[in-house]
């Protein structure tokens, strides 16, 4: 069993009492997670945040009154260390790139098995974006024809051609392919501490963010 100290303290926010319930008792097995709450609308969810102050909050986007998209920059005013999980039905890419836009560490589907969610759950707590395999190419596509700034960073950057060292690009590659720091550490038979070091450069090199942005210009760059 996992020291509770060490446990991941999420706020669930749906508004299908039958979803929610049934999410929590799924996660109830994993003993790295703990469900400090739940809401069901975007105002109980800005309460409990503020009063929890959880290290995780999975948030469904078709909520009541104020949609969740609308509702992220509240909750991060009331949980600012809690990194926000979208989880959601919908595929839709204007969704998905308004998510992230928003400051969404990551955008889930319902369709997730509970494996899977649990190493989701993990990985944005480490700092890691996560994005649903399915809707990699909707984010390509999302942040190349939705509307957006005359300069964009990640546009710009996977454009050009950049001056990445060979060991640069495999861990680009690897990011591309949503390997985890700890994935590219072993696949590559490196340390983490390195890995984080060469993303670090990367962010820098390219000029973009995040995570997410480094795996589009992978994408974008045919690394994957």
């Amino acid at each position: 069993m996992s020291d509770k100290a060490d446990r991941i303290r999420l706020l669930v926010v749906d508004d299908h009492t039958l979803f929610r319930r049934g999410l929590i008792a799924l996660l109830a097995a994993d003993d790295g997670v703990c469900v400090v709450g739940e809401a069901g609308d975007a105002g109980e969810a800005q309460r409990r945040a503020q009063a929890l102050a959880p290290d995780l909050i999975l948030l469904d986007n078709h909520l009541p009154g104020v949609p969740g998209v609308v509702a992220l920059p509240a909750l991060q005013a009331a949980a600012p260390a809690a990194r926000i999980l979208m989880l959601t039905v919908s595929e839709d890419e204007d969704d998905l790139a308004a998510a992230l836009r928003a400051g969404a560490a990551g955008y889930l589907l319902k369709t997730i098995d509970g494996d899977a969610l649990s190493a989701a759950l993990r990985r944005a707590v480490a700092g890691e974006a996560v994005i649903a395999p399915e809707l990699t190419g909707k984010l390509v596509a999302a942040l190349r024809h939705a509307e957006l700034p005359a300069r964009d960073p990640a546009v710009e950057a996977a454009a050009g051609p950049g001056a990445l060292t060979p060991r640069e690009t495999e861990i680009l590659t690897e990011i591309g392919g949503g390997a985890s720091n700890k994935e590219i550490a072993r696949r590559l038979a490196i340390a983490e501490s390195t890995v984080k070091i060469h993303v670090q450069h990367l962010l820098r090199k390219l000029e973009v963010g995040s995570r997410v942005q480094l795996a589009v210009i992978a994408k974008t760059r045919g690394l994957v």
